[in-house]
C-alpha cells in the first residue's frame, strides 16, 4: 500500500518539471506586477521587454496615452532583473494591451507577457 498523495512539490523550484523549462526560458517573459505602496497607491512594474526596443521612447509614449508618471529602474537597482518600468496606478491591462497592439504598440506575442497580481 503506497500513499501518492505525500509527494512534496515546492512550487518555487527553479525547474517546472511538468516542461522542463528553466530559469533561462523563464526570462523570455515579460512580467507585469502591481505592487502596493499606501493606502490606495499603487505602482505598475514591467520587467523583461526586449532590449531590441527603447525603453526610454515606450516609457514616454506610455505615460502620454495612459496619462499617468512613470520611471526607468536601472540594472544597478532593481539587483539583476534587468531594466524595470515602473508605472503610478494600476496599469496591468493597458499595458498587455499596449504590448500585444500590432498598430500603435509593439505587436508582441500575448503568450509571452505574465499578468500578476490580486
Amino acid at each position: 500500500m503506497s500513499i501518492e498523495n505525500l509527494k512534496t512539490f515546492d512550487p518555487f523550484a527553479e525547474a517546472d518539471e511538468d516542461s522542463g523549462q528553466t530559469k533561462a526560458k523563464q526570462q523570455e517573459y515579460i512580467h507585469i506586477r502591481i505592487q502596493q505602496r499606501n493606502g490606495r497607491k499603487t505602482l505598475t512594474t514591467v520587467q523583461g521587454i526586449p532590449p531590441k526596443f527603447d525603453h526610454k521612447k515606450i516609457l514616454k509614449v506610455i505615460k502620454k496615452d495612459f496619462a499617468c508618471n512613470g520611471t526607468i529602474i536601472s540594472d544597478t537597482e532593481s539587483k539583476g532583473m534587468g531594466e524595470v518600468i515602473q508605472l503610478q496606478g494600476d496599469q496591468r491591462n493597458k499595458i498587455k494591451e499596449f504590448l500585444t497592439d500590432k498598430g500603435n504598440g509593439l505587436g508582441l506575442d500575448g503568450n509571452t507577457i505574465k499578468v500578476h497580481g490580486f
